[in-house]
C-alpha cells in the first residue's frame, strides 16, 4: 500500500465552516449534499442498527433492558433500510477524496447488508475488524450465544485505490513491534466516559468508547486530516479527533445529541503537539548518502569500519566508499562481500569504534536526518 502526503490546506473548503471542529444538526443525507464533493479524507460511520425489536426486551427477574428503541432505530422493512443505507452511503462516496476510506461499524442485524451494498456501490473493502467487548451485556434469554461483538468495515472509495494512509508502522510500533491484527479487545463505553442525562440514565444507548475511536484515527488518518462522521450521535468521533488534531464534521439528526456533542467537543483538549508527532519511517525519511557522514566528519577517513562481533573490517575513504582487500564499493556492496552474502544493509552491519565503543553507523546517519528536518 502508498501512504498519503497531504498537507493541509490553507482555508475550509467552501461549504464548511471556519471552526475545525463542526456539528450540524438534521438529516446526514440532505445536509450531506450541501458539503463539497471530494474534501474529506475519513469516513466513520455507526449507522442505525435496524434491531427489528419486537416490543421490550426483559431480564431473567422481568426487569426491563434498556435497549435501543428509538425511532431512529426503526425501519418499515428491509428494503426501506437498504435504501435509506444505499443513500447515505452514496452521499459519503460524493464527499470522500480519491484516497479516502471508510470505516462502518453494526452489528450482525445490519452490517452484512451494509457490507453487500458498498460492494454494490464500488466501494473496495481492504478489512473486516471484529470489536471484541470485554465486557458485554449478557444473554438474558439463554437461547443464544453471548453476542460480544461487533464488526467493522474498512473500504477504500473505489477497487485499485492508491494513496490512502494506513499508518502501518506506528500501529506496529505502538503494539510491542507486532503487527496489529484484525480483532480488537477494547471494553464497553463505561464509567466517566459515558454522557448521562439530567436523570442519570445513559444518554445514548450505543456510545462507542473513545479507545475504539482513536484507534481507528490513528491507524488511517494523518493530523488536520479531515474526517466526517454521518451519524455523530453524542460526539465521540468529533472529541477524539480534536484530541488528536485532526479536522471534524459530525451530522446528527437529533438536537439533544448534537447539543451534547457540541459541549463535550468543546472542553476536549488538543494533546501537546510532541505526542502527535507523525512517525516518521526509514522509508520515508530524507535520504542520507554515507559520504554525508563522511563529509560532516562523523566517520573520518581511514576509519575503520567493523560488525558488531568485529569478524570483518573495511577501510573508509575520502569520498565516501569503503574498500575491503582489493575491493571499493559502497558500504551496502562491500557488507554482502564481506559476508559472502547477495546483499547486505551497510547501515546496520558497519560500525565505528568511538570515545563511547562501537556505534553503528546507522546511529551517525539519524543525527544527519535531525539536522535536516530541524
Amino acid at each position: 500500500m502508498v501512504a498519503s502526503r497531504r498537507g493541509a490546506p490553507l482555508r475550509a473548503p467552501r461549504g464548511f465552516s471556519e471552526s475545525p471542529h463542526q456539528v450540524i444538526t438534521g438529516d446526514c443525507i440532505a445536509e450531506m449534499v450541501k458539503l463539497p464533493s471530494a474534501s474529506v479524507d475519513l469516513v466513520f460511520a455507526d449507522p442505525p442498527y435496524n434491531l427489528q425489536l419486537r416490543g421490550d426486551l426483559k431480564r431473567p427477574d422481568d426487569s426491563r433492558v434498556d435497549a435501543v428503541d428509538d425511532e431512529w432505530d426503526k425501519f418499515a422493512s428491509f428494503s426501506a433500510y437498504d435504501a435509506f443505507t444505499r443513500a447515505w452511503l452514496a452521499a459519503c462516496r460524493q464527499l470522500m477524496k480519491p484516497t479516502a476510506t471508510i470505516w462502518v461499524i453494526g452489528s450482525y442485524h445490519n452490517i452484512f447488508r451494509v457490507g453487500a451494498i458498498m460492494q454494490d456501490l464500488g466501494f473496495w473493502i481492504l478489512n473486516d475488524v471484529i470489536w471484541r467487548k470485554s465486557n458485554p451485556m449478557p444473554n438474558f434469554r439463554g437461547r443464544r450465544f453471548t453476542n460480544a461483538h461487533e464488526t467493522l468495515i474498512w473500504a477504500a472509495r473505489e477497487p485499485n485505490a492508491k494513496g490512502y494512509t494506513f499508518n502501518y508502522e506506528a500501529l506496529k510500533a505502538g503494539n510491542d513491534d507486532v503487527q496489529v491484527r484484525s480483532d480488537w479487545t477494547l471494553p464497553l463505553c463505561t464509567g466517566e466516559e459515558r454522557l448521562k442525562g439530567s436523570d442519570g440514565k445513559k444518554l445514548h444507548p450505543t456510545q462507542k468508547p473513545e479507545a475504539l475511536l482513536a484507534r481507528v484515527i490513528l491507524a488511517s488518518s494523518r493530523l488536520d486530516d479531515l474526517v466526517l462522521d454521518p451519524f455523530c450521535g453524542t460526539g465521540t468521533t468529533g472529541a477524539v479527533c480534536k484530541r488528536l488534531s485532526r479536522r471534524f464534521i459530525g451530522i446528527e439528526r437529533d438536537p439533544d445529541y448534537a447539543k451534547a456533542a457540541q459541549a463535550r467537543i468543546a472542553k476536549t483538549r488538543v494533546l501537546d503537539a510532541p505526542t502527535l508527532a507523525p512517525f516518521v519511517t526509514s522509508r520515508d525519511a530524507p535520504r542520507v548518502p554515507f559520504s554525508a557522514l563522511v563529509e560532516r566528519g562523523l566517520v573520518t577517513p581511514g576509519a575503520i569500519l567493523t560488525d558488531a562481533k568485529k569478524r570483518h573490517k573495511a577501510l573508509v575513504r575520502a569520498d565516501g566508499a569503503v574498500s575491503l582487500g582489493g575491493t571499493v564499493g559502497s558500504i551496502h556492496r562491500i557488507g554482502a562481500l564481506a559476508q559472502g552474502l547477495e546483499a547486505c544493509n551497510g547501515w546496520t552491519f558497519w560500525h565505528v569504534e568511538t570515545e563511547n565503543g562501537l556505534r553503528p553507523i546507522d546511529e551517525f546517519r539519524s543525527q544527519v536526518r535531525a539536522e535536516m528536518t530541524d
